[in-house]
């Protein structure tokens, strides 16, 4: 397959996802996001227009109307009708006289002509009416009809909005890659299924072979993991090759082109790291040179059959002449074996002849039938549970102790041109582990380590040096704190402290004043006045008719008066005035007054929970990596069926994308 593929290809190539595989980026998983909001509900279409006849009701109410008064003067117009009639007939039958009939006639024929003159307005006025009800009628009709031909118009335009918001909704590509860049030498994952693993081997391997790299799997856990990778190579058109151990052990050519001194090595190192004695009871140099010894004198092509062999012959096991007569060593490679170490030495060769014999036997097929052909990009080899537990730990400890010696002796290439899957880690000894995870670097190997469990020596070594962290579903109540301390924990703000403070202030205040005023104002006032009056007068008087008669012939007076008047008068007047005024006054304020203070205080948490990772999904996985921006925990799906979706994309994320792990995953019960 070619480095790069395109979506857009034909329909044989159709499970792959938008986009292009980046050779310098890993594809661990899928995350899902909308960035485009819902389309939201589906217009509804408008309702049809009532397709009765709209006037028929107004119609009916006039007629209603009409019938009263149309009934009366047609009654009238009768009853005028048949007083005329009747009248001419009494005048005829000379019932009546001219005059009387006369008359009674002319009132019933006036009666009749003016109720039908009524009856006449009446009928045009209704028909007039019925006219503009049905102009009225017609009108508001076609409104209608041009309203809902409106309505129509602005629902097939919504209509037509609304499914290109649903058909560009659906079609958006909502499952972005989670991805690690080739600058990462090695992914540790921790925890997870059977089920969990073979997705995620599945995903990583599909997606390197993509890009035109090389995959190596060595499976350790019995389950065949690789087995639903196996058949996408097979669908893809690869060919890839494929042991299952200890039966295709013969085929297996892992470590037979070494030379002799690195094949001693590696056999040495193998029998230390599959010997479950503690530590520092085998001496792996020792051996070594035990196996070069032995392989020297068996000369150059010895098979594994012949090195297990001739440790019999050391280790003093069996009949020699048996191994002569299987024809696997020659008469004189045991003599020289015989004699190959001095005397004293006799129990020390036997006792490690003896413990790498025990080892080693599992490997003696090793090769025996290994044809030469052009290596595949991809390559699986797994333990099967048919074999015995130490031949599986001997199998084990081999695969990986030779595959570290082929990474150092091989040229460096790009980062992840060639990737490295050692799945069932955890049982391995740190050292073999630590010497793999070296010797990926230095060749530019990607290199994924898995382990089911999480115990001391593989929590020292999670995420050591240029590494990533993938944790999936981790029963193990111990593990799963493990690894949630290994994801770490973040800051979290929370208030430490709440002071609440409230007071109230009262201020009177009160004065009085007092004021008094007296007046005192006197007046006199004196006046004196003095009058004389004095006059005289003569008079004289006849007597008439009506005056007193008086002695003599007429009469005469004399008058004179005087009269003096003297006044005098005095005023005091006194006036007293007095006032007095007093006031109070008072004034009281009150003032009160509240403060809320909160502080805040940092709080760490851990991002995921230990219970949450007790229940993640199988093929959930958290990555935690190293970024630009510092540390990412990102959630992720490992589904390989994703990327057959097509709205799975290769693209680059928007940048708006949420990312991280949920709230709710990192804080149950919220």
């Amino acid at each position: 397959m070619s480095g790069t593929c395109d979506a857009a290809e034909p329909a044989g190539r159709t499970h792959l996802p938008r986009g292009r595989f980046r050779p310098d980026l890993v594809y661990l998983g899928w995350q899902h996001a909308l960035p485009r909001p819902e389309p939201g509900p589906i217009p509804v279409a408008p309702a049809e227009a009532d397709a009765s006849d709209v006037a028929a009701e107004p119609l009916a109410a006039l007629r209603r109307q009409e019938r009263r008064p149309m009934r009366a003067a047609s009654l009238g117009a009768a009853a005028g009708a048949a007083i005329a009639a009747a009248a001419a007939g009494c005048w005829q039958a000379g019932v009546l006289k001219s005059a009387p009939a006369l008359f009674l006639f002319l009132s019933g024929t006036g009666l009749a002509v003016a109720c039908a003159r009524a009856l006449i307005a009446s009928g045009r006025a209704l028909r007039a009416q019925a006219r503009a009800e049905r102009l009225r009628a017609r009108r508001r009709s076609e409104a209608q009809q041009a309203d809902l031909v409106a309505r129509r118009r602005d629902y097939a335009r919504s209509y037509r909005d609304w499914q290109a918001r649903a058909t560009a909704f659906w079609r958006q590509p909502c499952w972005y890659a989670v991805t690690m860049p080739v600058s990462v030498a090695r992914l540790d994952l921790a925890g997870g299924t059977l089920a969990g693993w073979s997705a995620l081997l599945t995903t990583i391997a599909a997606t390197r072979l993509a890009a035109g790299g090389a995959m190596t799997v060595v499976d350790l856990t019995e389950g065949g993991v690789a087995t639903d990778l196996l058949t996408l190579a097979a669908s893809l058109g690869f060919d890839p090759l494929v042991w299952v151990l200890p039966a295709d052990l013969p085929r297996l050519d892992l470590g037979l082109r070494l030379s002799h001194e690195s094949l001693a090595e590696v056999l040495a190192l193998t029998a230390a790291a599959a010997d479950p004695a503690p530590a520092g009871t085998a001496d792996p140099a020792r051996d070594a040179a035990l196996l070069r010894r032995v392989l020297e004198v068996l000369g150059s092509g010895a098979s594994l059959a012949e090195l297990v062999a001739g440790l019999r012959v050391l280790a003093q096991i069996g009949d020699p002449r048996q191994q002569l007569s299987a024809g696997v060593i020659s008469p004189d490679q045991m003599t020289s074996l015989a004699a190959m170490f001095g005397r004293g030495a006799d129990h020390l060769v036997v006792d490690r002849a003896w413990a790498l014999e025990a080892r080693l036997r599992t490997l003696a097929t090793l090769g025996a039938s290994a044809t030469t052909r052009s290596q595949p990009p991809l390559r699986v080899m797994w333990a099967d549970r048919r074999a015995s537990a130490t031949a599986s730990r001997v199998l084990g400890c081999y695969l990986t102790v030779a595959l570290t010696e082929t990474l150092r002796q091989a040229r460096p290439g790009r980062p992840w041109q060639q990737t490295v899957c050692l799945l069932g880690a955890d049982w391995l000894p740190g050292d073999v582990l630590d010497r793999l995870c070296d010797a990926a670097e230095s060749a530019g190997s990607g290199l994924v380590l898995g382990y089911r469990s999480v115990p001391g020596p593989v929590r020292d070594r999670l995420g050591r040096g240029s590494a990533a962290l993938a944790v999936m579903r981790l029963g193990n109540a111990e593990d799963a704190r493990a690894a949630a301390e290994q994801i770490g924990s973040e800051h979290r703000f929370v208030i430490s402290q709440l002071t609440d403070t409230i007071g109230t202030s009262v201020t009177t205040t009160a004065g009085d004043s007092y004021t008094s005023t007296v007046g005192v104002s006197d007046s006199v006032a004196d006046s004196r006045s003095f009058t004389r009056t004095g006059g005289r007068g003569r008079s004289r008087s006849s007597s008439g008719t009506f005056a007193p008669v008086v002695a003599g012939s007429g009469s005469a007076s004399r008058e004179s008066s005087t009269s003096t008047a003297v006044s005098d008068s005095r005023s005091i007047t006194a006036g007293i005035s007095a006032s007095t005024s007093w006031g109070l006054a008072t004034s009281r304020a009150v003032g009160a007054s509240g403060s809320l203070a909160g502080t805040l205080q940092r709080s760490r948490e851990l991002v995921i929970e230990q219970h949450e990772l007790q229940h993640l999904p199988q093929t959930a996985v958290v990555v935690c990596q190293h970024g630009p921006s510092g540390r990412q925990v990102r959630l992720a799906d490992v589904n390989p069926a994703i990327m057959t979706l097509p709205t799975a994309t290769l693209a680059d994320p928007p940048a708006d994308l949420p990312g991280g792990v949920p709230r709710d995953l990192g804080r149950p019960g919220r």
